[in-house]
């Protein structure tokens, strides 16, 4: 459902949230190692970020990134449609366009019923589901990594 760019995305804001002390930027080079993920594909992933206001970027040796929003303001939510767009939630699953567009074309969507039902419920818990609360969660629990 959501694209590598997007988990790579929610994986780097959660990191982020779980390093954040005040001033402190990490280096792309460090979130990148720690997570795993190739260094060049996350830099975009992460200036998107920074574009849309979720993240704090600075060029140089002191450079790096943080979080520009307090992470219980950062929903799952904010994430998703700024690295894939709202249109993770309008696609038809089975024809090009919107759901909406497949109805005004006459289509019959075979998974539409079922699916609309599932898309609600993930736009409700995107919403609801916040930085700070996944972070509390990772923190108190035996996860190991992101």
């Amino acid at each position: 459902m959501l694209s590598n760019s997007c988990r790579y995305g929610i994986r780097a804001v959660i990191y982020l949230a779980s390093q954040q002390s005040g001033e402190f930027k990490t280096g792309i080079k460090q979130i990148s190692n720690d997570l795993d993920l190739p260094t060049p594909f996350l830099a975009k992933i992460l200036q998107q970020l920074a574009k849309h206001k979720i993240l704090s970027s600075s060029k140089g040796p002191h450079g790096g990134f943080s979080l520009l929003k307090d992470p219980r303001n950062i929903t799952l939510l904010d994430i998703v449609n700024t690295i894939d767009g709202y249109d993770t939630f309008t696609t038809c699953v089975m024809y090009k366009g919107t759901c909406e567009g497949v109805r005004m074309e006459k289509k019959v969507c075979p998974l539409h019923e079922e699916y609309e039902k599932t898309r609600r419920e993930l736009i409700r818990l995107f919403s609801n589901k916040t930085v700070y609360e996944i972070v509390k969660k990772v923190n108190s629990s035996e996860f190991i990594s992101i």
